[in-house]
């Protein structure tokens, strides 16, 4: 599904005294979210000052926070990025873009489902898909996933042996 925006992190706690905030990427990279000049808060769009890796997570300087106290009133806020300023390579998609995707069965094009969750492991992430029972499949493009097609919000699977999807 097209969406307009995405969540691109979550503001978990402050760094020092001058109201600068810790954002935890939502998709684990911290890069990522250094390319950005607006962020929106609330349906609010916010531009930050200074924005910069630490430790895993983005430091960010957003205007009217000066202190640790303002910081702190922030923590738990989601941060969003509009999806057409993502500018992601074809052929990736954001997780909250896939949710509610029909999946099939690639080889026999039967319906097995519909992409509820998708999950992040150390190998690879791994989709959650519902259907008249639930499986995982693990989300490797061509072993498991064969094609997504977003315009017909459709997902094609390699069904193994002993899935009975």
């Amino acid at each position: 599904m097209k969406l307009e925006t995405i969540q691109a992190g979550r503001i978990v706690g402050v760094h020092g005294i001058r109201g600068e905030l810790r954002v935890l990427p939502r998709d684990g990279d911290p890069d990522f979210l250094t390319r950005f000049r607006t962020f929106y808060m609330d349906g609010q769009p916010v531009t930050p000052g200074a924005c910069r890796v630490h430790k895993g997570t983005v430091l960010m300087k957003l205007p009217g926070v000066e202190d640790r106290t303002a910081a702190e009133a922030l923590r738990g806020k989601d941060l969003y990025i509009r999806r057409e300023d993502a500018d992601l390579p074809d052929g990736e998609w954001f997780d909250d873009e896939l949710l509610g995707l029909e999946v099939y069965n690639g080889e026999t094009g039967e319906c097995v489902g519909e992409l509820t969750a998708v999950e992040t492991y150390p190998a690879s992430k791994v989709y959650t898909v519902r259907g008249v029972k639930e499986f995982m499949v693990p989300a490797v493009k061509d072993a498991f996933i064969l094609s997504i097609d977003m315009e017909n919000n459709r997902m094609d699977i390699r069904v193994w042996e002993g899935l009975d999807a």
